[in-house]
């Protein structure tokens, strides 16, 4: 994030690459929130970039942030080196900065607070292997928030 307050971002666009799914949530700065937006298929890890597109245009983000999976050992993974590529290519695509936050676990994570939600009666219907993956893209937002406010 930049030092001038001017040019630090109001909000921005997490993502939780996949190869059949990026899951995307947005997330606000001057609230500190996050919450998941949607999933946008991919094929092999091309995403539906009319759908990707489309969410940049609506949401207008300052910064988009990608989760970098390690491995749980925390050595590199053969995903890693796609998501960096997935990172790459937003960058010349939509000329933002784009950062990589590590995210191991986020999915489990994600599918855990999924559950207890519905165990709690917040949510009524199944889970969709979808709605992990946009809950896991809030996850990196919440944890791309809490690693700059740590900084600060």
């Amino acid at each position: 994030m930049k030092n001038n307050p001017a040019e630090s971002p109001r909000s921005f666009l997490a993502m939780d690459f996949g190869l059949r799914r990026i899951g995307v949530a947005i997330a606000l700065l001057l609230t500190n929130s996050a919450s998941p937006l949607t999933t946008v298929p991919a094929s092999d890890g091309e995403p539906d970039w009319q759908k990707l597109d489309g969410l940049v245009k609506e949401w207008q983000p300052d910064l988009i942030v990608v989760g970098l999976p390690y491995n749980t050992d925390g050595s590199w993974s053969e995903m890693g080196t796609l998501a960096q590529a997935f990172a790459a290519k937003l960058r010349g695509r939509y000329d933002l900065p784009v950062e990589l936050i590590d995210e191991r676990y986020t999915s489990a994570e994600a599918g855990s607070r999924l559950k207890e939600q519905r165990r709690g009666g917040l949510r009524n219907k199944r889970l969709q292997k979808e709605d992990v993956d946009a809950m896991a893209a809030q996850l990196i937002a919440e944890s791309w928030m809490n690693a700059g406010a740590k900084r600060s």
